[in-house]
């Protein structure tokens, strides 16, 4: 009987997992309901005149905010990640680069924020992440961080565009 019981109150709960409260509809629509905003594409175009203005204005603020970041350090990275937890290969490959050239560097999280991700590729008019800047110039990802290590030319970049070392 004891089992009987259980068994039963099992399945009442169980049903209860599956009713609807009132104010909810029973089931989705079966067609979708026809938008009142055009939808974005990549590109930018069928957006209506207010949505397309905002995002030039968000990618105008995230240029400055690039460009400040480039010019008040002389060593800039933006990866994925950050120099303590780096969240790509190609992000931490850069940082043990520039950990074993001995130089002080700051980082930019890109994953933190879709505007500086977008904006970034925009500003170098490069393609990938990670990107090496150092006085304010563009280096390059972390392939060609490699190779400036391995002939040494890295060091001289570094120095000449005022980076400070370690000591």
């Amino acid at each position: 009987m004891m089992i009987k019981a259980a068994a039963a109150l099992s399945l009442l709960s169980l049903a209860s997992a599956f009713i609807v409260p009132a104010h909810l509809p029973a089931v989705a629509p079966a067609v979708a309901q026809p938008r009142s905003v055009l939808q974005s594409t990549s590109d930018g175009q069928n957006l209506r005149p207010d949505v397309a203005e905002q995002l030039e204005l968000y990618a105008a603020e995230a240029q400055k905010r690039i460009d400040s970041m480039v010019k008040e350090n002389k060593v800039m990275l933006f990866m994925k990640g950050n120099k303590m937890f780096p969240q790509c290969g190609f992000s931490n490959t850069a940082v043990q680069v520039l950990r074993a050239s001995d130089v002080k560097f700051e980082t930019f999280d890109v994953l933190s924020d879709p505007d500086i991700r977008q904006g970034i590729k925009e500003y170098s008019q490069w393609p990938t992440i990670p990107q090496l800047y150092v006085g304010g110039e563009f280096v390059g990802g972390s392939d060609i961080l490699i190779e400036l290590f391995q002939n040494g030319e890295l060091k001289t970049t570094l120095e000449s565009g005022g980076a400070e070392f370690v000591a």
